[in-house]
């Protein structure tokens, strides 16, 4: 595998440091604290390719490939992991499927505009009863005709309220169980489709999460994402290559805390000397900035994998595991050498904190990334 960028990759790195550090790092706080989405740095994300990283340059995006979509969207997560989730999902969950599964009728309407940053997208996969057992899907798609009528509700659907369209995964089939899923894309503003709710949430509080209900919602048959039957396995290859960019969000985070800590070991005083020379702080400085380079390699590792065409799904999961747990382990140790002021908002660590747990998760918990990674181990698929 080979570690160092391409001048590409790190043109793209480059770019998305800038952007971040001068237009996105500054109002990361204020927006944090009240809610706000952030409208005017989502469309500069779309202005300079962020949002459609890896789509080509024919269908709206930049591209480019999957490492070079994760150096970026870690050093957006680094500033603010709310826009990284924005990027995340536009890149991962929506473009990326209908990249691969989309007729060039459905690439030219809506990938078009979702990867040059025009529109945003969403996925609704989750449900009361369907999170992580993602199979059990309640809403359902009924025929009519060259139509299909959806009924039922989705819940935490990340850009749900912003979107344009949202890829929405319906039983077509009972019967059948997930074989009998199928996925459409459904615009804002096609009748029964409401948004009745947005969540109140502990992290990412400038990203929304909505709640989607389907009332006689009538889809046409052009919107449906591939073959009948075939939403499970769209959904299921959608988020393993969804996993490698919550990974790279992880890592964002984790940089910005172990960053802001370092800065703050070497101005606080304790015994009349910077905290930095104390051992004990060393050794948690040493421990993050370890651990952040290990998740590193595992995300850069999955993203070569994807972009070679060879199975990354394994290797998504061991990221995203890794990652999003030694984001908790960066961000509590960061809270820790900041003492008092960790627990402030007056401080950055607080809020690196509260992003972090969801990378533990959506788009698959931790223990579910135990699982995959289990039965590929013991060849249990």
């Amino acid at each position: 595998m080979r570690i160092e960028l391409s001048d590409e990759q790190r043109m793209i790195r480059d770019l998305a440091r800038e952007f971040a550090e001068k237009e996105v790092m500054p109002i990361a706080a204020q927006l944090d604290r009240e809610g706000r989405f952030p409208h005017e740095t989502v469309r500069r994300m779309g202005e300079l390719g962020l949002m459609g990283i890896f789509i080509p340059d024919r269908h709206g995006g930049s591209g480019a490939d999957t490492v070079s979509y994760v150096v970026a969207l870690e050093e957006v997560a680094r500033a603010c992991a709310s826009h990284a989730a924005v990027m995340s999902v536009n890149n991962s969950l929506v473009c990326d499927p209908l990249l691969k599964y989309g007729t060039e009728e459905q690439k030219e309407r809506l990938l078009v505009p979702l990867a040059s940053g025009k529109g945003l997208g969403c996925f609704a996969l989750t449900e009361p009863q369907a999170g992580s057992d993602a199979s059990n899907q309640n809403t359902t798609a009924v025929r009519d005709g060259n139509h299909y009528v959806l009924r039922g509700r989705k819940l935490f659907v990340t850009n749900g309220r912003e979107a344009a369209v949202a890829l929405v995964f319906a039983q077509t089939d009972r019967a059948k169980g997930h074989r009998g899923i199928s996925a459409f894309l459904v615009e804002k503003g096609t009748p029964g489709f409401l948004v009745p709710k947005v969540e109140d949430k502990l992290g990412l509080r400038a990203s929304d999460t909505a709640e989607f209900l389907f009332d006689e919602c009538r889809v046409s048959e052009a919107h449906r994402l591939g073959k009948e039957g075939e939403g499970f396995k769209i959904a299921m290859a959608t988020l393993d290559g969804g996993r490698i960019g919550i990974a790279a969000q992880a890592i964002g985070i984790a940089q910005g805390a172990y960053e802001a800590s370092l800065n703050y070991a070497k101005e606080r005083k304790s015994f009349d000397v910077p905290i930095a020379q104390h051992q004990m702080v060393q050794w948690m400085l040493a421990d993050m900035a370890t651990q952040i380079e290990a998740a590193r390699l595992l995300v850069l590792r999955a993203a070569t994998l994807k972009d070679r065409g060879e199975p990354y799904g394994v290797a998504a999961a061991m990221a995203k595991l890794y990652a999003s747990e030694m984001a908790m382990r960066v961000t509590t140790d960061g809270i820790q050498v900041h003492g008092g002021y960790g627990y402030i908002k007056d401080y950055p660590m607080e809020r690196f904190f509260r992003d972090a747990k969801i990378t533990q998760i959506y788009e698959g918990t931790s223990q579910i990334q135990k699982l995959v990674i289990a039965r590929h181990l013991l060849d249990l698929r």
